[in-house]
């Protein structure tokens, strides 16, 4: 009889896939996985965080249950009903702005990010975006336009798109970090002020091109740039937000408020559901200018709802920030363990830490390494993904309990203590290529 996996490869498109291990689920609970066999898996990646808040939280799934029962059409194309309208002003409540404000509802963060950014550019008459290298804003559009991983990875970046370096403190381009933010910041400064800027977007915390937190102050003192010269801010917290980085938004540890913000993942409780928070003035026009038949529809929105009452209701952010640092310590703890010369740093802020593994000998990234160790904390009953080619992003459900947060960082020590060792099939791990 073929596996789950067999009959995936035999019908499931290839170019949806990225795969780092034949990983095979049918079912969850909390922050546990459950394989055909019963196996069980802690799972350290919430899908990339869409799963933010479990798998299987009462709350959503009552949600669900009663939308899917009465749902009131599909969708909120050309009517309205009170989950799509009261998600709207869920989000107006909890997200920092002044004046008149509107909320688009899409269904990912990629068209949430694309409609910001065209809408930005019609309200300005203005057509260059600026971004970041390596970041990552969607998979359509102009939004895939201005991702830089997707440009890294040989997609044409946007016509009218300028990116800028992302200050790495871990790894300063100008021996300092200092000076890479005064670099990328001047950068910044020309761009803005030639008048051409239609927006800039940019992640609080890099997720994808490698889990990089920037230098405290970084984001207030761009968008002190952006307000000087009248350019939007449109800040992404599609997976870095809600709660995740120990904060009910990632921003708020600079202190600032975005001209507009972009949800995602998390804020579906594993439903498609995205959201985009800004002035009416950059929102409200040209009508049906972003058309989703069924963006806004009663079962997603009843869902997210659900999902930033819990945040809240649950003090989730606050639970981030205790079981994250701890832990980031554990995982900073395993240095003089089997393989921990190839840690080179732990960085995050709550529960979205970033574990980079390099060469001992020279420092330098070691993605061979990563895609070992991934493959055998799966293994051993863990799933983690790799990002920017070494780096072990660690987004585990909001609900992690402090026993699964030690659980995880033994079974990731030991981990890279195996693929040290060798104990890694390296043929086998070749067959999945990641990123």
């Amino acid at each position: 009889m073929s596996t789950l996996y067999d009959r995936d490869e035999a019908v499931i498109a290839g170019i949806e896939k990225l795969r780092f291990f034949p990983l095979e689920v049918v079912s969850g609970h909390g922050s546990t996985l459950v394989d055909p066999d019963g196996r069980e898996l802690l799972d350290l990646s919430a899908t990339w965080t869409a799963s933010g808040l479990g798998h299987g939280h009462p709350a959503v799934v009552e949600a669900v249950s009663r939308a899917v029962r009465d749902a009131p059409g599909s969708g909120g194309l050309s009517a309205v009903h009170p989950d799509s309208v009261g998600l709207a002003e869920d989000l107006l409540a909890l997200v920092p702005g002044s004046g008149d404000r509107r909320v688009y509802l899409g269904h990912a963060g990629s068209d949430a990010n694309d409609v910001a950014l065209r809408a930005c550019r019609h309200a300005t008459g203005r057509r260059t975006i600026v971004a970041f290298e390596h970041s990552y804003h969607g998979g359509v559009g102009v939004a895939m336009g201005v991702s830089g991983v997707h440009v890294d990875a040989g997609a044409p970046p946007d016509p009218d798109s300028e990116f800028l370096p992302y200050p790495n403190p871990f790894r300063p381009v100008h021996g300092d970090v200092e000076a890479d933010v005064t670099a990328s910041l001047d950068l910044a400064e020309k761009q803005l002020a030639g008048g051409a800027i239609a927006c800039l977007i940019v992640e609080p915390i890099l997720s994808d091109g490698g889990l990089i937190v920037p230098p405290d102050g970084f984001l207030a003192r761009l968008h002190e740039l952006c307000r000087r010269h009248g350019v939007p801010m449109i800040c992404d917290e599609v997976k870095m937000g809600l709660g995740r980085p120990g904060t009910l938004h990632a921003f708020e540890h600079d202190g600032v408020v975005p001209d507009i913000v972009t949800f995602g993942k998390v804020l579906g409780g594993g439903l498609p559901l995205s959201a985009a928070v800004g002035p009416a003035a950059l929102l409200d026009a040209p009508p049906a200018a972003a058309l989703l038949t069924t963006a806004g529809n009663p079962v997603c929105t009843a869902a997210g709802r659900a999902v930033l009452a819990s945040v809240v209701g649950e003090q989730l952010p606050e639970r981030a920030a205790k079981v994250g640092a701890l832990l980031a310590d554990s995982l900073r703890a395993l240095a003089g363990s089997p393989g921990a010369d190839r840690i080179g740093d732990v960085r995050g802020r709550g529960l979205a830490i970033g574990l980079e593994l390099v060469d001992p000998a020279t420092g330098d990234r070691n993605p061979r390494f990563a895609a070992q160790v991934v493959y055998r904390a799966w293994e051993l009953g863990v799933v983690v993904y790799y990002v920017g080619g070494n780096v072990l992003e660690i987004t585990p459900p909001l609900v992690l309990t402090e026993s699964e947060a030690s659980q995880a960082a033994e079974i990731i020590g030991a981990a890279i203590g195996d693929a040290a060792a060798g104990k890694v099939n390296a043929e086998e791990v070749a067959k999945y290529a990641g990123w």
